[in-house]
């Protein structure tokens, strides 16, 4: 593996995980919110990676052949769980026996997983950092 491609898959990371804590960013901050431009409360939102390279075509290759790509967002998609149901009859949104349904974001979920997506970011900076690193000395070995 060269170096651009260590650089390339620490970058993939980084990426990945910034598009991760972006999502969790939202979340956090719709954690109130009863009333969304679909109709009903606010949904959580969770991020669903992929290798940017298939394993299976590691298996078929042979393995001198086989360049690895790093991951990506695959999609975005939505927690179906249920939604929380809060007495407050004086909320606008209120049924009529007095219940509002609160956004189904639990904040120690997600404090929790921004935490997660933190330590990995800075596993790729340190990775990518390294590479680096790397590449400064196998310079110096020429002078």
């Amino acid at each position: 593996m060269s170096f651009l491609q260590s650089l390339n898959i620490s970058a993939s990371g980084l990426t990945a995980q910034r598009a991760r804590m972006d999502v969790i960013s939202e979340n956090i901050a719709n954690i109130d919110t009863t009333r969304t431009e679909e109709g009903g409360p606010y949904r959580r939102k969770m991020v669903v990676f992929k290798t940017s390279n298939d394993f299976k075509d590691m298996m078929v290759k042979n393995l001198n052949e086989y360049e690895p790509g790093g991951v990506e967002v695959a999609e975005i998609i939505e927690d179906n769980s249920e939604f929380k149901a809060v007495y407050n009859p004086e909320h606008p949104d209120a049924d009529e026996d007095g219940y509002v349904n609160m956004p189904n974001v639990d904040s120690l979920k997600e404090t929790v997983d921004i935490m997660e997506a933190f330590r990995a970011y800075q596993a790729n900076v340190t990775a990518l950092n390294t590479v680096k690193q790397m590449a400064i000395k196998a310079l110096e070995i020429g002078r």
